[in-house]
């Protein structure tokens, strides 16, 4: 390398740094909520009160469950409801006074089909803008609007992309069947996509493919869903196969496969073609595999030890290492995206179910519900930031979200019959 090319590099990367720096701290000890306010929509033209609500609403979801901001309470605004969206005609004194460090502006306008939205962020400290986005969507849609703006502003602050256009499944139980459901991530635009029996563990893959377990055959077995295309996935005859795991390039699925005696894990290609057999304890129970974000190994639910606990092994068998150790009932394991955590559910000496994640090299845990009726099945979110859960705090098992840490948890929209939703996974 020649001495202009060093001092080019030398010069370039630490602005290259700096310009990926996030805006906030995101995690970590000094991490604090940015007192965030949120204006009213201004709304353009002669749209229905209906639709600007439903874009506010998902909107003001986004910001409060991410965890980064502590959105304020419009209640105490005492800024003119009429004030502009450019810094000159904002009174940034106003916004100061009700605790605002940032203030967003937005306004909306339906053109055609579509609703189109405009962002502004502003630092009242200093009364700059620092960010403006611009976001369309189907007039049909006004959530997914929603959704597009928030992950403008979350991506402004973090760098990173949002959980916040992302889908979720679920199970909602009706009666006596169970069927399956996929949503955007908040649980608005909720899709059934299985009608009546029992049809259990969903699971999202790549390009909106949703596998899931149903006994439409008389007995357990796995079935993936693209589309219109239903497609059952053979396993051996005559076996129980539960609990589809798509890998993160959605080219192999991971399932339990139970002959009344055992269950033992599998791994084949996403068509069900070359299945292996990885686990192989007579008379043992292996179940829940989760796929580790790089595709090279996989958490799984034994009682080899004596009861249920959480193991990771390699895609090919090997290497298993027993994870938990506390307690004597641990299930339901989920990766993080970031490699580092594995969420699970365990049960107390109180038979009280909570949530715990432990780190993968070292095996520290760390609890997150308690004391809050049934808390299980996490999942979390694609960039490792929030787990999606189910609980009983409120009557039925309803879907939460919170951070991964614990902190800020929120229940999502129910359905009005308060119909139970479980065993929810967040797409990738």
């Amino acid at each position: 390398m020649n001495a202009k090319v060093l001092l080019l590099c030398l010069l370039v990367s630490p602005l290259a740094a700096l310009a990926q720096a996030p805006v906030i701290q995101i995690s970590g000890a000094n991490f604090r909520p940015l007192p965030l306010a949120l204006s009213t929509p201004l709304v353009q033209g002669t749209e229905s009160k209906a639709t600007p609500q439903s874009v506010d609403d998902a909107l003001l979801f986004d910001l409060r469950a991410s965890g980064l901001f502590q959105v304020l309470d419009r209640a105490s605004f005492l800024a003119d409801a009429k004030e502009g969206m450019t810094a000159g005609s904002i009174n940034f004194s106003r916004w100061a006074n009700v605790g605002a460090e940032s203030l967003v502006k937005y306004s909306l306008a339906r053109e055609g089909d579509e609703l189109r939205a405009e962002a502004r962020v502003f630092n009242v400290g200093n009364g700059r803008e620092d960010f403006k986005t611009s976001q369309s969507a189907p007039a049909s849609e006004p959530s997914r609007l929603a959704h597009k703006v928030a992950d403008a502003i979350y991506r402004h602050y973090t760098r990173e992309p949002s959980p916040f256009l992302s889908s979720i499944t679920y199970v909602r139980k009706s009666g006596a069947n169970k069927d399956v459901w996929v949503a955007d991530w908040d649980g608005r635009n909720a899709r059934q996509m299985t009608s009546g029996g029992i049809n259990v563990l969903p699971a999202l893959g790549t390009d909106g493919v949703v596998g899931y377990t149903s006994y439409q055959g008389g007995k357990p077995d796995l079935y993936v869903q693209r589309g219109s295309d239903l497609k059952h996935i053979k396993t051996n005859e005559g076996q129980m196969a539960t609990g589809i795991a798509f890998s993160p390039d959605g080219k192999r699925i991971a399932y339990a496969l139970a002959d009344g005696e055992s269950a033992q894990i599998w791994v084949a290609n996403a068509e069900g073609g070359g299945a292996r057999q990885l686990t192989d304890t007579r008379f043992g129970i292996n179940t829940s595999p989760a796929w580790s974000p790089d595709g090279k190994r996989l958490a799984f639910v034994s009682n080899r030890g004596g009861s249920p606990q959480v193991y990771v092994m390699g895609t090919d068998g090997s290497g298993v290492r027993r994870l938990t150790f506390q307690g004597n009932y641990n299930q339901t394991p989920s990766w993080s995206p970031r490699g580092d955590l594995i969420a699970f559910t365990a049960r107390d000496e109180r038979n009280a179910f909570d949530l715990f994640t432990v780190q993968v090299d070292s095996g520290k845990i760390s609890r997150l519900t308690q004391d809050q009726a049934n808390n299980e099945e996490p999942s979390f979110s694609p960039n490792g930031r929030l787990i999606l859960f189910t609980s009983t705090r409120g009557g039925p098992s309803q879907l939460y979200v919170m951070t991964a840490e614990g902190n800020n948890q929120l229940p999502l929209p129910s359905p009005k019959d308060k119909a139970a939703l479980t065993t929810p996974d967040w797409g990738r």
